[in-house]
């Protein structure tokens, strides 16, 4: 490794593949895990954590002790490069280590992933994901050995198969169990999970339990849906339908346009995804729930492969829990193609500028939260265009990115957004009154967080 390059890591601070350690110990290798686990990285040792350089003092054979110490702590061994740089008089080692073509690593028994700038314990559900996205499984392909074809309704599957072959991806044979068998959705005489996630005579109680508040502790609809998925998808946007607020406008036609208080469409596809990406080891529920002022859904999952970074972007690549299930939606056109989803999300919000849009990772699962101004009113499609627009617009960004990057302050949120700070000011205490945000710590080291939704 060069030494600019070193010094680039140093300026550019510590980050999902940079780690500086003073010296090398147990938590250097549990770095290296981490790294071997996401998407690789290296570990400086002899930096602060402040990105200091304070140097290592080096005896003949003390890397390759490091290297054995490093090999016999991980399970599979993991064997990386390293090189000791000399900056300024002062000794840099540079452990380099590639993400691990068999995952996951652990070092004594504990499992670790790179998340942000830190190393995150994996939880049992996480580390089975990760072993089954290494050897490229679906749980959703595997057979259920107490269920025969019995279990499966005939009548929903021809209803597959006609939308199937309206759609024109792919064609299939009219016959029901000829086409889950091209489809590998039953294996010989026995169905696999995702025929009976998706054609269940009696629906495997995975729930979507969804309901209608007036406040966090006030429910005024509620109601928990048990159906095969595809059945559950379109109960669930009915009920969500049903409760959203819509505004009338002319234009100077005959036909008045409807405008719903969220967009329809980004909607549908939070909720496809909620369905088709959750975990359904997880024994939870997905939960709706629909306030005066938002929506929030909660998936039973942490993202797959994914992380809450890599959804922001437009070529985030595709990663299947449940391939078969992901192939199904597909087929019928219910999603259009894999990784694609919230950007979908992101196009029909450009309609809505008076909406904030977060995606977080909570507990062991995914919170989606569409959030109205508390100024904005159904009757808000009537409003001239114009300032209000162009305010509404930066108030939302600057609501995401404090979702993206919790803990920053005003000078930190004025440099990376590049507005002024007397503005920032202004949209901070709005997103404050409306409880959308908070500051936490003390005024000289805190920073804006969003606020936790009930």
């Amino acid at each position: 490794m060069k030494c600019d390059n070193i010094l680039e890591f140093l300026q550019q601070g510590e980050s999902i593949t940079v780690e500086f350690k003073a010296s090398f110990d147990r938590n250097s290798i549990e770095s290296l895990v981490a790294f071997a686990n996401t998407q690789g990285g290296q570990v400086l040792v002899g930096v602060t954590d402040k990105a200091d350089i304070c140097g290592v003092s080096l005896g003949k054979e003390t890397l390759n002790e490091w290297l054995g110490q490093i090999k016999s702590a991980t399970s599979p061994s993991i064997i990386p490069d390293i090189e000791a740089v000399d900056i300024g008089g002062k000794t840099i080692v540079c452990i380099h280590i590639a993400e691990y073509p068999v995952k996951p690593v652990n070092t004594r028994g504990r499992y670790y992933k790179r998340i942000a700038s830190a190393n995150h314990q994996l939880s049992l559900n996480e580390i089975n994901d990760l072993y089954m996205q290494s050897l490229q499984l679906s749980w959703d392909s595997h057979p259920v050995n107490d269920a025969s074809l019995a279990d499966i309704s005939i009548p929903k599957i021809e209803v597959f198969i006609e939308q199937v072959n309206i759609g024109g991806r792919f064609h299939l044979d009219p016959s029901p169990l000829h086409a889950l068998e091209k489809l590998k959705f039953i294996s010989g005489q026995q169905p696999r999970w995702a025929a009976l996630l998706l054609f269940a005579t009696n629906p495997i109680r995975h729930h979507i339990h969804i309901g209608r508040f007036k406040t966090a502790s006030m429910i005024i609809d509620d109601r928990q849906i048990t159906d095969t998925l595809f059945e559950a998808v379109e109960q669930a946007m009915k009920f969500m339908v049903s409760h959203i607020p819509v505004a009338f406008a002319f234009d100077g036609s005959l036909q008045r346009k409807e405008r719903f208080a969220y967009p329809l469409s980004a909607l549908r596809e939070v909720l496809l995804n909620a369905v088709v990406h959750r975990d359904y080891n997880n024994p939870s529920d997905i939960q709706i729930k629909i306030f005066d002022d938002r929506i929030t859904i909660f998936s039973p999952g942490r993202f797959y492969g994914l992380s809450v970074a890599d959804i922001q972007t437009d070529h985030y690549p595709s990663q299947l829990r449940n391939k078969l299930v992901a192939e199904a939606f597909y087929l019928t056109r219910n999603i259009e193609k894999y990784g694609s989803g919230f950007i979908r999300i992101r196009e029909a919000l450009r309609d809505y500028p008076e909406l904030a849009f977060s995606v977080q990772e909570i507990g062991n699962g995914v919170l989606v939260s569409f959030i109205r101004h508390a100024d904005t009113t159904p009757a808000s499609i009537d409003k001239p265009e114009g300032v209000n627009e162009g305010v509404n617009e930066g108030v939302t960004r600057l609501y995401q990115y404090i979702a993206q990057h919790p803990g920053q302050r005003l000078p930190e949120l004025s440099k990376q957004l590049h507005i002024p700070a007397k503005t920032l000011e202004r949209w901070l205490k709005q997103l404050k009154q409306t409880h959308l945000i908070h500051f936490q710590g003390a005024p000289k080291t805190g920073g804006y967080y969003q606020q936790n939704s009930p």
